[in-house]
């Protein structure tokens, strides 16, 4: 088997107004759509918009080289009851956080019913793990070969935290953990893919729109 000389770090964001504007549109989005709205859709966009702009991390590595993959086709890891399967979104990069919602709803239900096709889970590009979904503050996730990178969401903690005016309040924070092929990238490329992630998700508040339909 190859061994992927990797290596991992993580990033601290604050996912206060993230978890606020969920909040306000959780029960909404169930009724008009009957897909639980949940934070994982949010994650994928974040991650996805992030990758576009870091190519090496949605890359591909192989003997003759590393491919550079243009579109991020985004692979989803499932919990099942026969093991972990990654279904993968196609072009996720294109779709707004309200697709996503719909289109990974649709993937882990069919990955549970062991419905999925052959072609739902080929192709990815970068994985996403939600290991934050059983409680977890860190984690080291394996790289899903020929994949670069695999990036972990973790659980969301209400803590005392110092903000940037010095004031200290009580934010919702989340780590965000990444596993990277050493041979494609180095810790300063991962260090800033994982600064933009972090901006993307800060950026979201009560002003944001990314659920609306677009027409």
């Amino acid at each position: 088997s190859l061994e992927i000389p990797s290596a991992w770090t993580m990033i601290e964001i604050d996912v206060t107004g993230l978890v606020g504007y969920r909040e306000a549109h959780v029960a909404d989005f169930e009724l008009e759509l009957g897909v639980r709205l949940t934070y994982l859709p949010f994650a994928a966009y974040v991650l996805a918009q992030s990758l576009v702009s870091h190519q090496l991390l949605n890359g591909r590595y192989a003997s003759k080289g590393v491919t550079v993959n243009r579109q991020v086709n985004l692979g989803v890891a499932v919990a099942t009851e026969r093991g972990l399967v990654v279904p993968v979104v196609p072009d996720a990069a294109r779709l707004t956080v309200r697709d996503l919602a719909v289109k990974i709803d649709s993937l882990i239900k069919a990955a549970r019913s062991n419905t999925l096709s052959l072609h739902d889970v080929q192709g990815g590009t970068c994985t996403l793990n939600n290991t934050g979904a059983l409680g977890s503050i860190a984690s080291m996730p394996i790289i899903n070969h020929p994949q670069v990178a695999i990036v972990t969401t973790e659980a969301i903690v209400t803590r005392p935290s110092v903000m940037a005016s010095g004031d200290i309040g009580v934010r919702a924070m989340m780590n965000v953990c990444l596993t990277f092929d050493h041979r494609v990238c180095d810790g300063a490329e991962a260090s800033a893919f994982l600064s933009d992630v972090k901006n993307v998700f800060e950026s979201i508040d009560n002003t944001s729109r990314l659920l609306e339909q677009v027409s």
